[in-house]
């Protein structure tokens, strides 16, 4: 029979997260960004790597940087027709770009040489792209009890080394179903990263991808953030996106949201000034944002006026009641 130990809460000191990119990407956790097949998240993630390696400032953070080493592995993409041009057209500092050999012997996430790469190198981030291809030709990703133990040993190397672990990875095809259980087999993925972005792009606007939060337990979900991936224009970030995940993954873009919010004022001022909480209720219903509304209302030339207690919008050339 084993020995009880026991761990007092008052004697556990209090440690605050560190991130590698407020508040998307946490130090020593794992992270999933995860996407259908060919929307972008090999880009974002290489992009993200060349800034990394030459510490640069990352996407909406202004907090300093320091150049960081990258353990970079990927199963779909040569490294050196694909992965390498691809990491210089972004400016990367390549010398601080590492690969484990997978020449002899195959990668999976119970090897090894997972944990001595990153003891031996200092690396900071682990991407590996996808994941699916690093779980083993015996293991069933479906399957919790099979993938736990990968899971475990992933996160104990991450918060041992202080090492953003990444998860790149292919949604399923079930259609119609809740979108946690669209991602990486076993929901106890989703359940063992404190982070999980998706990527997707914009049905009417194809050339746009939009990575968002879908889950995060350390900080504040951040705010979505778009890139333009396209043959006139190349790479270019475009910064914070106004979009939901759910309208993400249904299509519904900024715009259309923009002209049901314009819609719906119009509808509510038609006859008179109505009651600001009454139409941000319904613009809630709808799924639109106060950011989308208060845009609107700029465009409508709509003001607020109070009476008594409440406070209501009216058209600025609409007499008072």
């Amino acid at each position: 029979m084993s020995d009880l130990k026991l761990i007092n809460m008052d004697d556990v000191p209090v440690e605050e997260v560190q991130w590698l990119w407020y508040p998307y990407i946490p130090y020593g956790k794992l992270t999933i960004i995860h996407g259908d097949p060919g929307e972008g998240k090999t880009t974002l993630i290489l992009r993200l790597a060349a800034l990394l390696s030459r510490g640069s400032p990352l996407p909406c953070d202004d907090r300093p940087q320091e150049p960081v080493r990258i353990i970079y592995q990927t199963a779909e993409d040569g490294l050196g027709d694909t992965i390498k041009p691809r990491l210089l057209a972004a400016d990367a500092d390549c010398s601080q770009i590492l690969v484990i050999d997978e020449s002899e012997t195959s990668l999976t996430l119970l090897d090894e040489r997972v944990e001595q790469a990153i003891a031996e190198t200092g690396a900071r981030v682990l991407i590996l792209d996808p994941v699916q291809a690093y779980v083993g030709a015996g293991v069933d990703m479906n399957r919790a009890n099979e993938v736990r133990t990968m899971l475990a040993q992933l996160g104990r190397i991450a918060e041992k080394y202080k090492c953003a672990i990444i998860l790149v990875g292919h949604l399923n095809k079930m259609q119609g179903a809740k979108r946690q259980y669209r991602g990486l087999g076993s929901i106890d993925f989703q359940a063992a990263a404190r982070s999980v972005l998706i990527v997707a792009r914009l049905k009417d606007k194809p050339e746009v991808r939009v990575m968002a939060h879908e889950k995060s337990s350390l900080a504040p979900e951040g705010d979505p953030i778009a890139f333009e991936l396209s043959e006139d224009n190349g790479f270019q970030w475009l910064g914070q996106y106004d979009i939901s995940v759910d309208d993400l993954m249904n299509g519904t873009s900024r715009e259309k949201k923009s002209d049901m919010a314009e819609l719906l004022i119009t509808e509510c001022l038609s006859e008179g000034r109505c009651p600001q909480q009454t139409l941000m209720e319904k613009a809630y219903e709808m799924g639109i944002s106060k950011r989308v509304v208060d845009a609107a209302k700029k465009r409508l030339h709509v003001e607020s006026v109070r009476s008594g207690s409440q406070w209501f919008w009216q058209f600025s050339d609409q007499l008072p009641m």
